[in-house]
Protein backbone atom coordinates (compact mmCIF):
# COMPACT_ATOMS: atom_id res chain seq x y z
CA UNK A 1 0.00 0.00 0.00
CA UNK A 2 2.57 2.55 1.36
CA UNK A 3 5.93 2.03 -0.03
CA UNK A 4 7.42 4.27 3.00
CA UNK A 5 5.82 3.02 6.53
CA UNK A 6 5.35 5.20 8.98
CA UNK A 7 6.91 2.64 11.58
CA UNK A 8 8.83 -0.36 10.73
CA UNK A 9 8.22 -3.74 12.09
CA UNK A 10 11.16 -3.33 14.53
CA UNK A 11 9.63 -0.25 15.65
CA UNK A 12 12.50 1.87 14.76
CA UNK A 13 11.16 5.68 14.87
CA UNK A 14 11.43 7.85 12.10
CA UNK A 15 12.95 11.30 12.70
CA UNK A 16 11.72 14.57 11.77
CA UNK A 17 8.14 15.14 10.72
CA UNK A 18 7.42 11.37 9.90
CA UNK A 19 7.53 10.78 13.98
CA UNK A 20 4.14 13.00 13.74
CA UNK A 21 2.36 10.65 11.42
CA UNK A 22 1.64 8.32 13.76
CA UNK A 23 -0.49 10.91 15.89
CA UNK A 24 -2.72 11.09 12.71
CA UNK A 25 -3.35 8.35 11.85
CA UNK A 26 -6.01 6.33 13.97
CA UNK A 27 -6.18 3.33 11.78
CA UNK A 28 -2.86 1.85 10.06
CA UNK A 29 -5.37 -0.22 8.29
CA UNK A 30 -6.59 -1.40 4.98
CA UNK A 31 -3.56 -3.17 2.47
CA UNK A 32 -0.86 -2.17 3.96
CA UNK A 33 2.37 -4.83 4.50
CA UNK A 34 1.77 -6.66 7.50
CA UNK A 35 3.84 -9.01 10.08
CA UNK A 36 5.30 -11.40 7.76
CA UNK A 37 6.16 -13.32 10.88
CA UNK A 38 2.49 -13.70 11.80
CA UNK A 39 1.46 -17.18 12.09
CA UNK A 40 -0.38 -18.78 8.73
CA UNK A 41 -1.26 -22.28 7.73
CA UNK A 42 1.04 -23.26 5.96
CA UNK A 43 0.16 -23.73 1.92
CA UNK A 44 1.95 -26.40 0.27
CA UNK A 45 4.06 -25.47 -3.40
CA UNK A 46 2.71 -25.78 -6.70
CA UNK A 47 4.41 -29.09 -7.82
CA UNK A 48 3.40 -30.63 -4.36
CA UNK A 49 -0.26 -29.41 -5.10
CA UNK A 50 0.16 -30.45 -8.91
CA UNK A 51 0.92 -34.44 -7.36
CA UNK A 52 -1.65 -34.37 -5.54
CA UNK A 53 -4.25 -32.93 -7.30
CA UNK A 54 -3.57 -36.24 -9.55
CA UNK A 55 -3.42 -38.76 -7.60
CA UNK A 56 -6.57 -37.92 -5.21
CA UNK A 57 -8.30 -36.89 -8.90
CA UNK A 58 -9.38 -33.87 -6.92
CA UNK A 59 -10.05 -30.22 -8.30
CA UNK A 60 -7.54 -27.85 -8.76
CA UNK A 61 -8.50 -24.42 -7.29
CA UNK A 62 -5.73 -21.23 -6.76
CA UNK A 63 -6.79 -18.05 -5.13
CA UNK A 64 -5.67 -14.76 -5.33
CA UNK A 65 -5.32 -14.09 -1.49
CA UNK A 66 -6.16 -14.50 1.82
CA UNK A 67 -10.13 -13.48 2.10
CA UNK A 68 -10.37 -15.44 -1.34
CA UNK A 69 -8.85 -18.68 -0.08
CA UNK A 70 -10.71 -18.30 3.00
CA UNK A 71 -14.45 -18.44 1.40
CA UNK A 72 -13.44 -20.63 -1.32
CA UNK A 73 -12.20 -23.50 1.45
CA UNK A 74 -15.22 -22.28 3.29
CA UNK A 75 -17.28 -23.79 0.26
CA UNK A 76 -14.90 -26.21 -0.65
CA UNK A 77 -14.29 -28.05 2.57
CA UNK A 78 -12.24 -31.28 1.54
CA UNK A 79 -14.32 -31.77 -1.90
CA UNK A 80 -11.28 -29.86 -3.93
CA UNK A 81 -7.28 -28.98 -3.53
CA UNK A 82 -7.70 -25.26 -2.48
CA UNK A 83 -4.01 -22.96 -3.16
CA UNK A 84 -2.94 -19.12 -2.28
CA UNK A 85 -1.35 -17.15 -4.79
CA UNK A 86 -0.61 -14.21 -2.71
CA UNK A 87 1.24 -15.12 0.95
CA UNK A 88 -0.75 -13.76 4.06
CA UNK A 89 0.65 -10.54 4.66
CA UNK A 90 2.14 -9.38 1.38
CA UNK A 91 0.61 -6.36 0.19
CA UNK A 92 -2.15 -7.58 -3.00
CA UNK A 93 -1.71 -3.90 -4.50
CA UNK A 94 1.71 -3.86 -5.94
CA UNK A 95 1.94 -7.68 -6.04
CA UNK A 96 4.64 -9.01 -8.33
CA UNK A 97 3.51 -12.58 -9.48
CA UNK A 98 6.33 -15.17 -9.11
CA UNK A 99 7.31 -18.31 -11.72
CA UNK A 100 5.32 -20.49 -9.05
CA UNK A 101 2.36 -18.19 -9.33
CA UNK A 102 2.55 -19.00 -12.97
CA UNK A 103 3.15 -22.44 -12.80
CA UNK A 104 0.02 -23.01 -10.17
CA UNK A 105 -2.23 -21.36 -12.55
CA UNK A 106 -1.19 -23.81 -15.13
CA UNK A 107 -1.72 -26.55 -13.72
CA UNK A 108 -4.93 -25.63 -12.08
CA UNK A 109 -8.81 -26.02 -13.07
CA UNK A 110 -10.13 -23.04 -11.26
CA UNK A 111 -9.12 -19.17 -10.31
CA UNK A 112 -10.75 -17.64 -7.89
CA UNK A 113 -10.10 -13.99 -7.59
CA UNK A 114 -12.09 -10.87 -5.51
CA UNK A 115 -12.52 -8.61 -8.84
CA UNK A 116 -12.77 -4.95 -8.71
CA UNK A 117 -9.38 -3.89 -10.45
CA UNK A 118 -7.36 -5.67 -7.02
CA UNK A 119 -5.54 -8.13 -8.47
CA UNK A 120 -3.36 -6.39 -11.06
CA UNK A 121 -1.23 -8.99 -11.22
CA UNK A 122 -3.49 -11.76 -12.67
CA UNK A 123 -4.11 -10.18 -16.28
CA UNK A 124 -0.23 -11.21 -17.56
CA UNK A 125 0.25 -13.97 -15.09
CA UNK A 126 -2.72 -15.84 -16.47
CA UNK A 127 -1.74 -15.04 -20.50
CA UNK A 128 1.66 -16.59 -19.05
CA UNK A 129 0.31 -19.73 -17.81
CA UNK A 130 -1.21 -20.62 -20.77
CA UNK A 131 -4.05 -22.89 -19.43
CA UNK A 132 -6.69 -22.35 -21.96
CA UNK A 133 -8.80 -24.75 -20.03
CA UNK A 134 -8.89 -22.35 -16.80
CA UNK A 135 -12.28 -21.64 -15.25
CA UNK A 136 -12.03 -18.00 -13.93
CA UNK A 137 -14.62 -16.94 -10.75
CA UNK A 138 -15.07 -13.10 -10.00
CA UNK A 139 -16.21 -13.23 -6.61
CA UNK A 140 -17.48 -9.70 -6.81
CA UNK A 141 -19.85 -10.16 -9.78
CA UNK A 142 -23.38 -8.71 -9.23
CA UNK A 143 -22.04 -6.57 -6.54
CA UNK A 144 -22.63 -2.86 -6.82
CA UNK A 145 -19.16 -0.97 -5.97
CA UNK A 146 -18.54 1.97 -3.93
CA UNK A 147 -16.51 4.36 -6.41
CA UNK A 148 -15.72 6.99 -3.96
CA UNK A 149 -15.63 6.63 -0.19
CA UNK A 150 -17.85 9.52 0.70
CA UNK A 151 -15.62 11.13 3.39
CA UNK A 152 -16.77 13.57 6.35
CA UNK A 153 -13.91 15.51 5.88
CA UNK A 154 -11.14 14.62 3.03
CA UNK A 155 -7.91 15.39 4.76
CA UNK A 156 -5.55 14.31 1.33
CA UNK A 157 -5.97 12.41 -1.71
CA UNK A 158 -5.74 9.03 -1.38
CA UNK A 159 -2.96 6.86 -2.03
CA UNK A 160 -4.58 4.26 -4.46
CA UNK A 161 -7.40 4.99 -7.23
CA UNK A 162 -9.36 1.94 -7.84
CA UNK A 163 -10.67 2.41 -11.44
CA UNK A 164 -13.06 -0.19 -10.69
CA UNK A 165 -14.59 1.25 -7.57
CA UNK A 166 -13.37 -0.30 -4.13
CA UNK A 167 -12.57 -3.48 -4.14
CA UNK A 168 -12.57 -3.99 0.05
CA UNK A 169 -16.10 -5.70 -0.30
CA UNK A 170 -15.16 -8.74 1.74
CA UNK A 171 -15.10 -6.62 5.15
CA UNK A 172 -19.05 -5.91 5.05
CA UNK A 173 -20.40 -9.59 6.03
CA UNK A 174 -24.03 -8.97 3.77
CA UNK A 175 -21.43 -8.55 0.62
CA UNK A 176 -18.82 -11.54 2.30
CA UNK A 177 -22.34 -13.78 1.83
CA UNK A 178 -22.94 -12.59 -1.41
CA UNK A 179 -18.71 -13.38 -2.57
CA UNK A 180 -19.51 -16.93 -1.22
CA UNK A 181 -22.92 -17.64 -3.12
CA UNK A 182 -20.55 -16.80 -6.12
CA UNK A 183 -17.91 -18.96 -5.36
CA UNK A 184 -20.15 -21.47 -4.84
CA UNK A 185 -22.53 -21.17 -8.01
CA UNK A 186 -18.81 -21.04 -9.98
CA UNK A 187 -17.62 -24.09 -8.71
CA UNK A 188 -20.74 -26.18 -8.89
CA UNK A 189 -20.21 -25.17 -12.65
CA UNK A 190 -16.67 -25.83 -13.08
CA UNK A 191 -16.88 -29.20 -10.48
CA UNK A 192 -20.79 -30.47 -10.84
CA UNK A 193 -20.00 -33.69 -9.47
CA UNK A 194 -19.40 -32.08 -5.89
CA UNK A 195 -22.30 -29.62 -6.22
CA UNK A 196 -24.03 -31.08 -3.52
CA UNK A 197 -21.24 -30.62 -0.95
CA UNK A 198 -20.81 -26.85 -2.46
CA UNK A 199 -24.15 -26.39 -1.76
CA UNK A 200 -24.51 -28.38 1.96
CA UNK A 201 -20.73 -26.00 2.88
CA UNK A 202 -22.25 -22.84 2.06
CA UNK A 203 -25.68 -23.10 3.69
CA UNK A 204 -23.76 -23.91 6.60
CA UNK A 205 -21.07 -20.87 6.00
CA UNK A 206 -23.58 -18.24 5.46
CA UNK A 207 -25.82 -19.41 8.18
CA UNK A 208 -22.85 -17.86 10.24
CA UNK A 209 -22.37 -14.80 8.11
CA UNK A 210 -25.92 -13.94 8.66
CA UNK A 211 -25.37 -14.84 12.24
CA UNK A 212 -22.32 -12.34 11.83
CA UNK A 213 -24.22 -9.56 10.75
CA UNK A 214 -26.97 -9.75 13.33
CA UNK A 215 -24.05 -8.91 15.52
CA UNK A 216 -23.08 -5.85 13.61
CA UNK A 217 -26.52 -4.90 13.64
CA UNK A 218 -27.18 -5.15 17.49
CA UNK A 219 -23.95 -3.65 18.42
CA UNK A 220 -23.01 -0.77 16.07
CA UNK A 221 -27.09 0.71 16.17
CA UNK A 222 -25.83 2.15 19.93
CA UNK A 223 -23.32 4.42 18.37
CA UNK A 224 -25.03 5.51 15.14
CA UNK A 225 -22.87 7.84 12.55
CA UNK A 226 -19.29 6.74 14.91
CA UNK A 227 -16.71 8.73 12.82
CA UNK A 228 -13.11 6.89 12.33
CA UNK A 229 -10.08 7.83 10.34
CA UNK A 230 -8.10 5.40 8.39
CA UNK A 231 -4.96 6.05 6.26
CA UNK A 232 -6.39 3.40 3.64
CA UNK A 233 -10.18 3.49 2.75
CA UNK A 234 -10.58 -0.41 3.54
CA UNK A 235 -13.66 -0.07 5.32
CA UNK A 236 -16.31 1.94 3.36
CA UNK A 237 -18.49 -0.89 2.52
CA UNK A 238 -18.58 -1.83 6.67
CA UNK A 239 -19.78 2.20 7.27
CA UNK A 240 -22.26 2.25 4.89
CA UNK A 241 -23.84 -1.29 6.69
CA UNK A 242 -24.07 -0.39 9.86
CA UNK A 243 -24.00 3.68 9.54
CA UNK A 244 -20.28 4.21 10.59
CA UNK A 245 -18.73 7.57 9.07
CA UNK A 246 -15.37 6.85 7.75
CA UNK A 247 -13.02 9.79 6.83
CA UNK A 248 -11.19 10.44 4.27
CA UNK A 249 -7.99 8.77 3.67
CA UNK A 250 -4.04 10.59 4.12
CA UNK A 251 -2.16 10.35 1.53
CA UNK A 252 1.45 8.91 2.59
CA UNK A 253 4.03 10.62 -0.23
CA UNK A 254 7.10 9.28 -1.47
CA UNK A 255 9.05 11.75 1.20
CA UNK A 256 7.48 12.86 4.51
CA UNK A 257 3.52 14.58 4.84
CA UNK A 258 3.40 17.87 3.79
CA UNK A 259 2.50 20.64 6.64
CA UNK A 260 -0.49 20.61 5.22
CA UNK A 261 -1.42 17.01 5.70
CA UNK A 262 -0.52 17.01 9.11
CA UNK A 263 -2.76 19.93 10.19
CA UNK A 264 -5.63 18.69 8.32
CA UNK A 265 -5.28 15.10 9.93
CA UNK A 266 -4.63 16.50 13.40
CA UNK A 267 -7.62 19.01 13.51
CA UNK A 268 -9.65 15.74 12.50
CA UNK A 269 -8.58 14.14 15.27
CA UNK A 270 -9.40 16.93 17.71
CA UNK A 271 -12.75 17.96 15.85
CA UNK A 272 -14.38 14.06 16.03
CA UNK A 273 -12.80 13.89 19.60
CA UNK A 274 -11.70 10.24 19.12
CA UNK A 275 -10.98 7.83 22.05
CA UNK A 276 -8.41 5.13 20.30
CA UNK A 277 -5.68 5.02 18.24
CA UNK A 278 -5.37 2.09 15.65
CA UNK A 279 -2.93 -0.42 14.31
CA UNK A 280 -2.51 -3.30 12.67
CA UNK A 281 -2.32 -6.52 14.18
CA UNK A 282 0.67 -8.41 14.63
CA UNK A 283 3.05 -5.15 13.88
CA UNK A 284 5.09 -4.10 16.33
CA UNK A 285 5.15 -0.56 16.74
CA UNK A 286 6.51 0.65 19.50
CA UNK A 287 6.05 4.88 18.44
CA UNK A 288 2.33 4.42 18.37
CA UNK A 289 2.58 2.66 21.54
CA UNK A 290 4.69 5.07 23.41
CA UNK A 291 2.27 7.86 22.33
CA UNK A 292 -1.00 6.03 23.23
CA UNK A 293 0.24 6.36 26.86
CA UNK A 294 1.14 9.86 26.07
CA UNK A 295 -2.10 10.62 24.79
CA UNK A 296 -3.80 8.11 27.34
CA UNK A 297 -5.57 6.53 24.49
CA UNK A 298 -5.90 2.80 24.28
CA UNK A 299 -4.47 1.23 21.22
CA UNK A 300 -6.59 -1.03 19.51
CA UNK A 301 -5.65 -3.30 15.89
CA UNK A 302 -8.17 -3.52 12.67
CA UNK A 303 -7.81 -6.27 11.05
CA UNK A 304 -8.14 -6.04 7.25
CA UNK A 305 -8.38 -9.86 6.93
CA UNK A 306 -5.35 -9.42 4.69
CA UNK A 307 -2.92 -12.06 6.77
CA UNK A 308 -3.70 -14.25 9.22
CA UNK A 309 -5.17 -17.80 9.34
CA UNK A 310 -5.93 -19.92 6.38
CA UNK A 311 -8.95 -21.75 8.46
CA UNK A 312 -12.22 -20.41 7.22
CA UNK A 313 -13.32 -19.73 10.43
CA UNK A 314 -10.58 -17.11 11.17
CA UNK A 315 -13.40 -14.70 8.99
CA UNK A 316 -15.23 -14.87 12.06
CA UNK A 317 -12.75 -14.37 14.86
CA UNK A 318 -10.96 -11.42 13.24
CA UNK A 319 -14.39 -9.84 12.65
CA UNK A 320 -15.93 -10.21 15.82
CA UNK A 321 -12.48 -8.61 17.51
CA UNK A 322 -13.16 -5.69 14.97
CA UNK A 323 -16.60 -5.74 16.03
CA UNK A 324 -15.99 -5.03 19.73
CA UNK A 325 -12.19 -2.39 18.78
CA UNK A 326 -15.14 -0.43 17.12
CA UNK A 327 -17.90 -0.76 19.97
CA UNK A 328 -15.31 0.23 22.08
CA UNK A 329 -14.05 3.11 19.97
CA UNK A 330 -17.63 4.34 19.52
CA UNK A 331 -18.83 4.82 22.94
Amino acid sequence: MFRNRVVNKTGRQSSGILSFVALLLLTVAGCSQANTNQATNSVKSPKIQEATSLQTGKTKIVTTFLPMYIFTKAVTGDAADVEILVPPGTEVHEYQATPNNVKAIATANVLVKNGLGLEEFLENTVKNAQNPKLAQIDASINIKPLNEISPVEKTAKEEHEHAEGNPHVWLDPVLAKQQVINIRDGLIVADPANKATYEANTANYIKQLESLNNEFEQTLKKTPNCTFVTFHDAYPYLAQRYKLKQLAVVEIPEDQLSPTDVKNAVNAVKKYKLKALFSEPGVENKLLTSLSKDLNLTLRPLDSLETGKTDPQYYFQAMKANLQTLETACK
